[in-house]
């Protein structure tokens, strides 16, 4: 099967859309909101039926001559109105609540992008670092066969001839590692999309450094890009739209009842109109009121307290990385600029040497060994340089 090559953008895209995160999360706000049309409703009416102020005599309920039943058979209904002020907040808090469950679907995308972009940007080092082994196998191939055709005909000898055998079988096995890795990248990756875990998948091997020195990384900055920075904002609402609740629930409510009386033994028709109200704001009755209040305003203290500790751990975490990140760039460019092309240089200049018999295999041998660890360390570096800006971006939120 043909893979499907992906850039990071499409990668991204994809676990947008597909990822179980977001179904999840999506859930959960549509339950909230379907629950928050319910917001307005009243209590339900209070229905009742039967026998009212009659004699356990059953003999008395009939008429005897002039004198009339005694008793009447009652229908009661009873209904409670709720205060529009007391809608009004349960309305605005049940309408608020699914915003904290919005952050933290894009908290839960933040953490989904940037382990998709360091999964990506090990994949494009690790096919570095295979190119490399490549490369270096075909040096090590060039020593090994002219080493034996020069001991056959007894023009060299056998020096470093099974360090470059050895290092040929090293050079396999480390491609052998770097291509499950990669297949290990591939799988994860998958998954983060949504896809089939073996589907196959390539990636571009393209990916740029970017620039953190101009950024400031201070409270305003997290504020405005955390997901769960702003969580704690709704949830300081939501504490606040619930105190507002807990202090409409201390002002009245009215209700009224009405009840119809059938009467026994030539009784009249009778009825009974009532006003009720309950009164919260009695001293046995508020205590739950106000501790509610108080327990939320607390609440709302310990998350502000929580928010700034959150920046200033987050501010430290980013210069630490914007600093070790600066220093990856500058050792990368060393080994670009300077470093390697020196090495590449000293290994061309041996090999020109050795197949000219002015220099042996050993010394070939050696000048590949600096060469290839110097690789290896560069590549070592530049994964370090693309965790720390994986890191920056994890933290500053940025896709």
């Amino acid at each position: 099967m043909s893979a499907q090559q992906m850039p990071l953008s499409e990668i991204l895209d994809s676990i947008a859309a597909n990822n179980p995160v977001v179904k999840m999360y999506d859930a959960e706000m549509r339950s909230l909101d379907a629950a928050a049309k319910g917001s307005r409703s009243w209590m339900p009416p209070t229905v009742g039926a039967g026998l009212f102020m009659t004699p356990y005599n059953p003999q008395r309920w009939s008429r005897k001559g002039d004198m009339l039943g005694m008793g009447s058979f009652a229908v009661s209904v009873e209904q409670m109105i709720p205060n529009k002020k007391k809608l009004d907040a349960n309305e605005d808090l049940m309408t608020a609540m699914s915003s904290v469950e919005k952050e933290k679907l894009y908290a839960a995308l933040n953490e989904n992008f940037q382990d998709a972009k360091q999964l990506y940007y090990d994949w494009v080092v690790l096919a570095k670092k295979i190119k490399v082994v490549k490369e270096n196998k075909v040096m090590l191939d060039f020593m090994i066969r002219n080493s034996e055709i020069r001991y056959k005909n007894g023009l060299g000898k056998i020096s470093a001839y099974y360090k470059a055998k050895a290092a040929l079988g090293s050079a396999d096995n480390m491609q052998l590692m770097y291509d499950n890795d990669i297949r290990v990248k591939r799988i994860r990756l998958n998954a983060l999309m949504g896809r089939n875990p073996m589907e196959p998948l390539e990636v571009k091997s393209d990916f740029n450094l970017n620039e953190y020195a101009l950024e400031l990384f201070d409270a305003q900055n997290f504020y405005q890009n955390r997901s769960d920075l702003r969580g704690i904002d709704r949830e300081i609402n939501i504490a606040q739209l619930k105190q507002d609740l807990e202090r409409q629930n201390l002002r009245p409510e009215f209700g009224v009842k009405f009840e119809n009386m059938a009467g026994f033994g030539g009784q009249p028709m009778q009825f009974s109109l009532m006003v009720m109200a309950k009164i919260p704001l009695v001293p046995w009755a508020s205590k739950m009121y106000d501790g509610n209040i108080e327990s939320l305003q607390i609440k709302e203290e310990a998350l502000l307290a929580k928010k700034k500790l959150m920046v200033n751990e987050y501010s430290g975490r980013a210069y630490g990385m914007r600093n070790e990140l600066e220093l990856n760039k500058k050792q990368i460019q060393l080994y670009e600029n300077t470093i390697i092309p020196a090495l590449k240089n000293n290994y061309k200049i041996m090999q020109l040497g050795y197949e000219q018999n002015t220099e042996d295999l050993f010394t070939l041998y050696d000048a590949w060994e600096k060469l290839n660890m110097t690789q290896l360390e560069y590549l070592d570096i530049l994964t370090k340089a693309v965790q720390s800006q994986t890191e920056l971006d994890r933290l500053l939120e940025k896709r």
